[in-house]
C-alpha cells in the first residue's frame, strides 16, 4: 500500500519505520522540506517528499503534526484527493504544554472535528492515545494475550475499515470508537489516553469518558 505521512516527529517517525518494515511504500513530509528527512529515508527506505506530495501520494494519508500547526497547512491540500483515501488525524490538543489557546476547541469543538474543518476533509481519528515508543515496539500477532487495542473514530465506514485493517497489520486490535464527533472519548485526560488496554478495556474506558476537559488540558485563562 502507498501511504503518505505528514509529520516526522515521534508518532510520524514510529509509523514510518513500522510501515516500511511491513513493506508499505511510504512518502514522508515535514515542514522543513525533503532535505531534512535524508536520515530517516536512509534508515527506512521511505521517500522524502513535500507536504503536498504526501497528501496526494497515498491510499492512506496520516497527518501527525502539532495541533497549533494544522492551520498552516494549505486549505486546498486535499483538493483532488479521491474520497476513498483515508486521512488519519493522530493529533492531540496540548494547550498548556505546546499549542497555546485554540478558540474553537476551548469553546467545545471536538479536536478532530476542528482538524477536519481546517483540512476541508473528513478524517479518521487514530494513533493519538498511544506512546510513540509503544506504537513502535509493542505490536503483537493477532490473538496474542498481551495485544494492545487502539480506538478508531470516524464517520465513513469504508475509510474507517481501511484504518482498522492497517491498525491490525501493525499489531494492534482496532476498536470502533464511533463517529468523529465522539472522538472526544479518546482525547488527552480521558481514561483510554496513554493506557495500553486490550479491546475490552478500551471499550470500558471509552464508556467512562467525560466530555468536560480537566483544567490541565485547557488553556490557561488570560
Amino acid at each position: 500500500m502507498k501511504i503518505g505521512i505528514i509529520g516526522a516527529g515521534n508518532i510520524g517517525g514510529a509509523l514510518t519505520r513500522r510501515l516500511r518494515s511491513l513493506g508499505h511504500e511510504v512518502f514522508v513530509a515535514n515542514s522543513r522540506g525533503p532535505g531534512s528527512l535524508a536520515g530517516l529515508a536512509k534508515k527506512t527506505g521511505a521517500k522524502p517528499v513535500s507536504v503536498t506530495e504526501a497528501a496526494h501520494s497515498g491510499e492512506v494519508v496520516i497527518v501527525t503534526i502539532p495541533e497549533k500547526n494544522i492551520p498552516e497547512l494549505p486549505r486546498d491540500l486535499f483538493n483532488g484527493v479521491p474520497a476513498n483515501v483515508a486521512v488519519i488525524d493522530t493529533g492531540n490538543y496540548y494547550p498548556q504544554q505546546r499549542d497555546g489557546r485554540i478558540k474553537e476547541i476551548e469553546s467545545g469543538t471536538v479536536e478532530s472535528v476542528w482538524v477536519s474543518q481546517q483540512l476541508n476533509r473528513p478524517v479518521v481519528k487514530a494513533f493519538n492515545n498511544i506512546f510513540a515508543e509503544h506504537l513502535f515496539k509493542l505490536g503483537r500477532p493477532k490473538g496474542a494475550s498481551d495485544r494492545i487495542a487502539l480506538p478508531i473514530a470516524g464517520d465513513d465506514p469504508a475509510t474507517k475499515a481501511l484504518v482498522l485493517k492497517l491498525v491490525d497489520e501493525l499489531g494492534f486490535d482496532g476498536v470502533d470508537a464511533g463517529s468523529l464527533a465522539e472522538s472526544w472519548r479518546q482525547q488527552p485526560g480521558t481514561p483510554v489516553y496513554a493506557a495500553d488496554f486490550n479491546a475490552e478495556g478500551v471499550r470500558k474506558a471509552l464508556s467512562k469518558a467525560s466530555k468536560e476537559r480537566r483544567p490541565e488540558w485547557r488553556a490557561i485563562a488570560g
